[in-house]
């Protein structure tokens, strides 16, 4: 890959049946995709709204273990649960307004909590999904001890 940008990302969309559909990119495996149950579609399938919320939580964790690595920072557990809110938003149809981020990180040591907590906030500042919408991201940070 090339350090040069822009960078180009595709997906492949194709309609299997009903609401289902599959996603596939190259060199990445097929996922199957439908329509949320609460519009008809059925239980079990990754929806967009589960995939927009992943993207926002899957983002903000693969930022934080850059800015963590270069910070030198040393963990044993990340772990993040992400919500996201759904509502009608009056003149703009349905809108994922609100993304809650729960990271809890499990530290080595005490004395890098301060430091772990601004690293947390500085990758969703940095996030690269977060970003590029317009959904409001809110952080609740958990940190311990191992």
């Amino acid at each position: 890959m090339s350090n040069q940008l822009p960078y180009y990302y595709e997906v492949n969309l194709e309609w299997l049946s009903e609401r289902t559909g599959e996603l596939t990119a190259e060199h990445l495996p097929s996922l199957q995709i439908g329509v949320p149950p609460e519009f008809g579609g059925k239980e079990g399938i990754w929806t967009p709204e589960h995939l927009y919320v992943a993207s926002v939580n899957s983002c903000f964790w693969a930022t934080f273990l850059s800015i963590a690595h270069n910070s030198k920072l040393e963990f044993n557990q990340f772990r993040c649960s992400a919500k996201g809110k759904l509502e009608k938003v009056e003149g703009n149809g349905l809108q994922i307004i609100e993304i809650t981020l729960k990271p809890r990180l499990t530290l080595l040591s005490e004395s890098d909590k301060e430091k772990a907590i601004r690293i947390i906030e500085k990758a969703e500042k940095n996030c690269l999904i977060s970003n590029s919408i317009k959904t409001i991201i809110k952080l609740e940070i958990e940190v311990v001890n191992a």
